[in-house]
């Protein structure tokens, strides 16, 4: 085993660095994705006790996640952009340093005010994490099978996160206090952080463009436009996560939506007087081979996975009196399912990603019809939930690893921290506007069909959510271009390389592949 001391990564330091080291870098890899997702989904089960603790008002507690969600989200790019820039060891420690320090501070608050404060901040801790923690998987698996089966694990611990949060929650909760929600979360961050100074090479994110000068360095951040980018999203989805409490007419709401789609064309327009390297997003990014359906597939995910669990989650304890519990342990078939789901990496390279998509997709929309069908009795679990379930979080699954490995294999390793943090931002967006749409679908159906007793509300939101999910599985098969399936990234930061490799026969490919590591991990 090679020494513990940080180390640089040189042209051949992917292939000198020992198996033992690769599976130990992406086991912390992956349990930062854990910790990020399990800070939002334990809470869940931990929010009575929250509000009965601080005297929070229904409101209050809302903006628990909300305020996470928000800061996560809106500085995703931010994080995106420093580990592209500076490196991304640097922000990921940092970030899960962090996060430890500010989890275990929550721990210790009995007030309002001041948890709603470090919730915020803590989102943005985390937005650190993900985007530099990707751009070090995709440079510690170089090789595009196991860049592939990295990619794919680190999707599956964020979704048995997502449902197991529920789980542990309510362990604390009933067993302890939902302080140890926040301290178990520093627990976890504190020891990755000291693992990962050590383990992770020194060097690993450097490329040419790192060798810069400070200055020149400064300027590739582009903080103007990463500014009005942030926010815009912070407008934006705090008006959207308004607008389904307050209602669509509120003048605060429509402001902030008119006022946040101003900056967000204002932002697009002002990254096409920029050179490539400079921006935060090229426009050209968006013409990387099925780089746009991709990003548009992301929404999907965590729109699903959110919608399923916010509608029966509230359901099962205010209509079904089931205790909190019992509903994370009747959730756990999302979280199995969709783990051993992420383990089919591997099948992107045998078969052509957009059938995989297609068959996940396929599967989501016989889950979702169930859904729509049935489930608003407790003995409709085992006929429809339990099976749409299964279905639904697996195809979920496999739409979402293979959209992330896709999207990473159509452009280049150099923009890879920012590729995450457009990938992640979409997963987070969808479910902002998810959620919205789905508690304004049911609350309008509620008010005259029978109140939030009758589930005719909840199957109006899952006919919507299927509507979505036919959508997205038209979108991938009209747009998706096979032509570039299996071929090697592109070799620079020019959209137009990628099609040059379609010229090449097999061997050529794959000492372009060669030559790509090496020179960017040079």
């Amino acid at each position: 085993m090679p020494p513990l001391l940080p180390i640089s990564l040189n042209d051949d330091e992917p292939k000198r660095l020992s198996l033992t080291r690769k599976l130990v870098l992406l086991v912390m890899l992956c349990l930062t994705q854990f910790i990020d997702t399990l800070n939002m989904s334990a809470l869940l089960s931990a929010i009575p006790a929250l509000e009965a603790s601080m005297g929070m008002t229904e409101i209050q507690s809302t903006w628990v996640f909300s305020g996470f969600r928000l800061t996560f989200a809106s500085f995703l790019l931010i994080s995106g952009r420093l580990s592209d820039v500076y490196n991304p060891k640097t922000v990921f420690i940092g970030g899960v340093s962090t996060l430890g320090i500010l989890s275990l501070c929550a721990g210790f608050v009995y007030t309002t005010v001041p948890i709603l404060i470090l919730r915020a901040i803590t989102g943005i801790a985390s937005a650190m994490t993900i985007p530099s923690a990707l751009k070090l998987l995709v440079k510690v698996f170089p090789d595009p099978l196991a860049q592939a089966r990295a990619v794919g694990f680190f999707a599956g611990c964020g979704a048995v996160a997502n449902m197991g949060g529920l789980v542990v929650g309510a362990m604390f909760v009933q067993w302890a206090s939902y302080h140890w929600v926040f301290w178990f979360v520093a627990c976890a961050a504190f020891p990755v952080a000291l693992i990962c100074v050590f383990m992770i090479p020194s060097q690993i994110g450097e490329t040419t463009g790192t060798h810069k000068p400070q200055g020149a360095k400064w300027k590739s951040l582009d903080l103007i436009g990463v500014g009005i980018l942030t926010v815009a999203f912070i407008l934006l989805i705090f008006a959207v996560t308004s607008g389904s409490t307050d209602g669509w007419k509120s003048p605060v709401v429509l402001v902030l939506l008119i006022i946040s789609i101003i900056m967000l064309v204002g932002f697009f327009y002002w990254e096409t007087f920029l050179p490539a390297d400079q921006a935060a997003i090229p426009p050209q990014t968006w013409f990387y081979n099925n780089f746009s359906v991709l990003f548009a597939t992301a929404l999907l995910p965590s729109f699903w996975w959110s919608g399923v669990m916010f509608v029966f989650s509230i359901m099962w304890q205010t209509v079904f009196h089931w205790s909190m519990m019992s509903t994370a342990v009747h959730m756990l078939p999302l979280g199995i399912v969709a783990f051993a789901a992420s383990c089919t990496g591997s099948l992107s390279h045998i078969y052509s990603p957009k059938w995989i998509m297609l068959t996940g997709l396929s599967l989501c929309m016989i889950a979702t019809l169930l859904l729509a069908l049935g489930g608003g009795k407790p003995e409709n679990y085992w006929p429809y939930v339990f099976p749409a379930f299964v279905l639904g979080s697996a195809g979920v699954m496999v739409a979402f690893s293979h959209t992330n490995i896709a999207i990473f294999q159509a452009a280049p390793s150099s923009m890879s921290g920012t590729v995450g943090a457009m990938f992640n931002g979409a997963l987070q967006f969808g479910s902002a506007i998810g959620l919205a749409a789905i508690t304004s679908i049911e609350t309008s159906v509620e008010a005259t069909h029978g109140g939030s007793h009758e589930y005719a509300g909840r199957a109006a939101s899952f006919w919507f959510l299927l509507a979505v999910v036919a959508l997205q599985f038209i979108s991938i098969s009209i747009f998706y271009d096979r032509s570039t399936d299996h071929k090697p990234q592109p070799k620079y930061d020019n959209p137009m390389q990628s099609t040059s490799h379609g010229t090449t026969d097999c061997g050529e490919k794959l000492g372009d592949r060669n030559i790509t590591t090496a020179t960017e991990v040079n």
